[in-house]
């Protein structure tokens, strides 16, 4: 097989309706990517302009959630998959449209919207077992060719990966559960891209909307790429896009090579 390199890209668009108009397909244009996961579009097809379905050059696939303007996730495609797998197959889990798999002849790309705990982490059990069901499923996948699992992870897993760690001790996205959470993950055998080539703090990918946070760089590093350990070798530059705007989060981006 050959060694061609991809640029798969993630997005949690905060509403892929509220994106296109402030210059998403522009964006689009700009990260040129073979593929881009998007997380939180918020719609059903059916809702949506044909600017955002009919994109030249990309094959588009959606999985929304039942519930209108909730969750969902979206995947534009440069390279046609061999398949594409709407959910985990857990009924449970799939009716909030938060996984999408594209399989390519060297890998799985698996796009994930994981829940946020909530306020007073009302829905931490829930997340839990969301999480838990995810790595089990691309655990499986795993078996078979490699898996690159990428999306909007709500958890910032370090102190690193936040500018105010103390104050947030405890809070949704940065509480022990979520965090062990994230340890069991990377410990099940997944890399952190972007730590194989930034060690140093200041790197966010979300900014809350209140008292300019984005401008002061006051953030959260919640989004991802991770591959299996035995992919590692594949990577070959991580990144984040922070001047993407349109959101309140910002695309991340990896290379990778797609065959091996």
């Amino acid at each position: 097989m050959g060694q061609e390199t991809w640029r798969l890209c993630s997005w949690n668009v905060n509403g892929i309706r509220s994106v296109f108009q402030k210059g998403f397909l522009e964006s689009l244009e700009r990260l040129s990517p073979d593929v881009l996961a998007l997380q939180e579009t918020k719609a059903h097809r059916e809702q949506l302009p044909k600017e955002l379905l009919e994109v030249p050059g990309y094959e588009v696939v959606f999985n929304s959630a039942r519930k209108k303007g909730y969750s969902g996730t979206a995947i534009y495609t440069r390279k046609p998959p061999l398949h594409v797998r709407v959910g985990i197959g857990c009924p449970e889990h799939d009716g909030e449209g938060r996984v999408l798999t594209a399989e390519y002849p060297g890998f799985y790309l698996v796009g994930v919207y994981f829940p946020n705990a909530q306020d007073k982490l009302a829905r931490l059990d829930y997340k839990i077992a969301f999480n838990d069901a995810v790595l089990e499923y691309a655990e499986g996948l795993r078996k078979n060719k490699a898996v690159v699992v990428c999306g909007d992870y709500n958890v910032a897993h370090k102190p690193i990966d936040l500018t105010h760690p103390a104050a947030n001790a405890g809070n949704p996205g940065y509480s022990p559960q979520e965090r062990e959470w994230m340890d069991k993950f990377l410990g099940a055998g997944y890399v952190d891209t972007f730590r194989m080539f930034e060690p140093g703090g200041g790197h966010y990918t979300w900014w809350s909307y209140r008292a300019r946070a984005r401008e002061k760089n006051v953030g959260w590093r919640i989004d991802y790429f991770c591959v299996g350990e035995e992919s590692r070798g594949r990577v070959s530059r991580a990144w984040i896009e922070k001047d993407i705007m349109g959101s309140d989060h910002c695309p991340v981006v990896l290379e990778f090579v797609a065959e091996e």
